[in-house]
């Protein structure tokens, strides 16, 4: 399905029931100023889904997913800009991310270099626009962060709104895979929830190293559903991706 109808179920979907679940649990209440940061962030998450779900469709999951988990990279040095020291730890992670990431990006699919570059070019995008979000999820949410949670989303559906009535997708699948598409939105909802709590007990980039570490089960679906298999440049790639953002993120 193109990535704007999958949006555009799911994301009212995760509105929906993030706005349950503040009915039946509460929420704190927020500023104008906050919403709106909460609300921009959503925004900015949805084009990195959106540039993810496209890395995904036309890529190797498994070697996207670690690139798409450069996104820590962000919320890090968010932290270094409001007072944080880089550690040496933090810069040998940083090295050793970066040297994955261009392995990976050096050998993936050779055979078809165009759409290589074009998935690793996404994979980039979306890790800039998972780090905003991140970053600005965390500076508004509360201990109780329901209401950032529903701007986000409600910044999320909003852009999914303006992309979808500017290119005019075929919705004609929707039907027929209605029951995956909120089980969908109902995953990522629960994510964001969840991040948004976790940022609320911790420091943001000791946090952030959490949510950073999905590709591994992205990895594992991956070879086990899918089939796929990496070379041994690849596979080193992947272990220097994670063990780098894992030193970048944990070092805090």
């Amino acid at each position: 399905m193109p990535v704007l109808t999958v949006l555009a179920v799911t994301q009212p979907a995760g509105l929906a029931i993030a706005l349950v679940v503040i009915a039946a649990i509460g929420a704190d209440s927020l500023s104008a100023g906050k919403l709106a940061l909460a609300f921009a962030g959503g925004a900015a998450g949805m084009g990195a889904l959106a540039a993810f779900y496209s890395a995904l469709a036309v890529g190797t999951m498994s070697v996207v997913a670690p690139i798409a988990a450069m996104g820590v990279v962000v919320p890090v040095a968010y932290g270094l800009a409001t007072g944080e020291q880089p550690g040496p730890v933090q810069l040998v992670g940083l090295a050793v991310a970066v040297a994955g990431v261009v392995v990976l990006s050096y050998e993936e699919d050779s055979e078809r270099p165009q759409i290589a570059r074009r998935s690793i070019v996404l994979a980039l995008v979306s890790a800039l626009g998972f780090g905003a979000f991140f970053t600005l999820l965390d500076v508004a949410a509360s201990d109780r962060p329901g209401w950032a949670v529903v701007s986000a989303r409600v910044g999320g559906v909003a852009a999914v709104a303006v992309a979808v009535a500017a290119v005019r997708p075929s919705l004609r699948a929707i039907p027929g895979a209605l029951g995956v598409l909120v089980a969908i939105g109902f995953f990522d909802i629960a994510a964001n929830t969840l991040f948004a709590v976790a940022s609320t007990m911790g420091l943001l980039p000791v946090v952030a190293v959490g949510g950073s570490m999905y590709p591994a089960f992205t990895v594992a679906l991956a070879h086990v559903v899918l089939g796929e298999r990496l070379s041994v440049a690849q596979r080193l790639g992947v272990v220097g991706a994670l063990a780098g953002v894992a030193m970048i993120a944990g070092a805090s």
